[in-house]
C-alpha cells in the first residue's frame, strides 16, 4: 500500500490518469447495472442479456485492430481524449432507451460505446511505461488494475442502489458526465518526450487515415499483421494471449450468469446483480494486492507457478459458487474466484509491459482485448442460448471447469519448457 501512495504522491501524470480511471469506471458500472436490469425487466430473458453482451463484444473485437494501429501511429493521449468525448455522447443517449418497448436501441448504443472503448483502455496500457519509470512500472500496473477492480466494487454496488433508488435516467447521465471528467484529467498528462507517440513515430497532425486510398488502408493491414507476427514470435506473449482465450471461454458466460444469479436464482433484482458484481470486485481488489506483492518477490519460474495455481483456484471456486444455495456463501466464493483471477492478471500484464517494445504496445494490448472479447462473444452466446434449456447453476459449473482447464494447460506448457523468459529480461 505504501508503494501505491508514494507513486500517486510523486508522479503527477500517473495521478491524473488514475483519477480519470476512477471517475470513468465508476460511471461505467452505473451503465452496466442499469442496462442489464432494464433488459431483464423488459423481457425477463437471459437470452436478451446475452444479446446485449454480444452487442458489446462484437464491436470491441472489430475495434481492436483499428485501435492498436492508430495508438501505435499517433499521439496516444489525444486518441484517449477523443474516445472519452465520443463515449460521453453515447452514454447520454442511453436515456432514450428507457421508454423503448424493445431492446433494439440498447443493442445499438451498447455496440457504439464498446467500439470506442479500446481506443482508451489499450491506450492507457500503452502509455503506462512512458509515465512510470521501469522501477515503478510493476507498482503502476498493479495499482491501475487494482483500481479497476475497486471501481467494480464501488461502481456496481452504487449502480445497483442508484438504479433502484434514482432510476435509469440518472444512472445513464452520471456515466456521461464521468467520461467528460476523464477527458479533462487525461488532458493534464505530460510525457518526457513532449508527446505520447510510439517510438519511431514523428510528430504531426492526429488523423485516423493518411489517405482515403487503398494504399493507405493497406498500410493499416500491414501494420496490424506485423503486430500479430511479433506476438507469435515471443512464446511468453503468445502464451499470455492464449490464457486470455482460455479464461474468456468461461468468463463470457460469467457476464451473463451474474445477471441471472442476481435476478432469477436469488431473486434480488438490480440490487442482487450489483451485489454479486460488488463481491467479485472485492475479490479482485484482494487479488490485485496479492499479485503486486507476488510480483515483487518471485522470479520468472515462480511467476509461472503462481499463475498456474491462481488460475486453478479461480476456476474451482467458480464451480462452488454456482452450486451454493445460500446467498452469502455464494458471494464469498465468487470473491475467492476473483482473487485467483486478479493475481494472474497483475502478473501477466506486468510481463507484457516489460517485454513489449513501445512501437508494438498498442497493437499487443488491443489484440489481447480483441481476443478476450472475441472468445467471450462465443461464450456469452452459448450461455444465453443454454439459459433457455439449462439452469444457471449448471452453466456455471461448466464455466468454472473451463477456467480450471486453462490452469492445467498453462502448467503443462511451463513444465515442458514452452514458456521461456525472453532473453532481453534475463538476469
Amino acid at each position: 500500500m505504501a508503494g501505491f501512495v508514494e507513486l500517486l504522491r510523486r508522479n503527477r501524470s500517473y495521478r491524473s490518469l488514475w483519477l480519470a480511471q476512477v471517475i470513468s469506471e465508476v460511471g461505467d458500472y452505473f451503465n452496466n447495472v442499469a442496462v442489464f436490469s432494464l433488459a431483464l425487466k423488459a423481457t425477463g430473458s437471459g437470452l436478451v442479456v446475452s444479446a446485449v453482451m454480444l452487442a458489446r463484444a462484437i464491436p470491441a473485437v472489430l475495434a481492436g485492430p483499428v485501435a492498436g494501429v492508430i495508438l501505435d501511429r499517433y499521439d496516444r493521449k489525444r486518441i484517449m481524449i477523443l474516445s472519452d468525448l465520443v463515449r460521453a455522447v453515447i452514454a447520454a443517449a442511453f436515456i432514450f432507451t428507457i421508454q423503448q418497448r424493445g431492446p433494439g436501441l440498447l443493442y445499438l448504443l451498447s455496440a457504439l460505446l464498446m467500439f470506442a472503448s479500446p481506443f482508451f483502455t489499450s491506450g492507457r496500457a500503452a502509455i503506462l511505461p512512458t509515465i512510470a519509470s521501469r522501477e515503478h512500472l510493476h507498482t503502476a500496473n498493479a495499482l491501475t488494475q487494482t483500481t479497476q477492480w475497486a471501481t467494480i466494487t464501488v461502481g456496481t454496488m452504487l449502480g445497483g442502489f442508484a438504479t433502484a433508488g434514482l432510476g435509469y435516467r440518472w444512472a445513464f447521465l452520471l456515466n456521461a458526465v464521468s467520461f467528460l471528467a476523464s477527458a479533462a484529467l487525461v488532458a493534464l498528462l505530460r510525457a518526457p518526450t513532449g508527446d505520447f507517440r510510439a517510438a519511431g513515430q514523428t510528430p504531426g497532425p492526429t488523423v485516423l487515415f493518411d489517405t482515403p486510398s487503398v494504399t493507405g488502408l493497406g498500410r493499416y493491414f500491414r501494420d496490424y499483421r506485423d503486430g500479430l507476427r511479433f506476438i507469435g514470435a515471443v512464446p511468453l506473449i503468445l502464451g499470455i494471449a492464449l490464457l486470455h482465450v482460455g479464461w474468456s471461454l468461461g468468463g463470457g458466460a460469467a457476464q451473463v450468469l451474474f445477471a441471472l444469479f442476481g435476478q432469477q436464482v436469488f431473486q434480488r433484482g438490480a440490487e442482487g446483480i450489483g451485489t454479486i458484481w460488488g463481491f467479485a470486485g472485492i475479490g479482485l481488489l484482494i487479488g490485485g494486492a496479492l499479485g503486486h506483492a507476488a510480483g515483487r518477490r518471485v522470479d520468472y519460474s515462480g511467476y509461472k507457478r503462481v499463475v498456474a495455481v491462481s488460475y486453478f483456484v479461480h476456476g474451482a471456486t467458480y464451480v462452488v459458487f454456482s452450486l451454493m444455495e445460500r446467498y452469502w456463501a455464494a458471494l464469498a466464493f465468487i470473491a475467492l474466484s476473483r482473487v485467483g483471477m486478479a493475481v494472474c492478471s497483475v502478473l501477466n500484464t506486468t510481463q507484457l509491459l516489460r517485454h513489449t517494445p513501445d512501437e508494438f504496445r498498442g497493437r499487443v494490448f488491443s489484440t489481447m482485448e480483441s481476443l478476450r472479447w472475441g472468445t467471450m462473444m462465443i461464450s456469452m452466446a452459448a450461455a444465453g442460448l443454454a439459459s433457455e434449456y439449462y439452469t444457471p447453476r449448471a452453466i456455471g459449473v461448466v464455466a468454472g471447469g473451463l477456467g480450471a482447464l486453462t490452469a492445467v494447460l498453462w502448467a503443462l506448457a511451463a513444465w515442458r519448457g514452452k514458456l521461456p523468459e525472453p532473453a532481453s529480461e534475463r538476469h
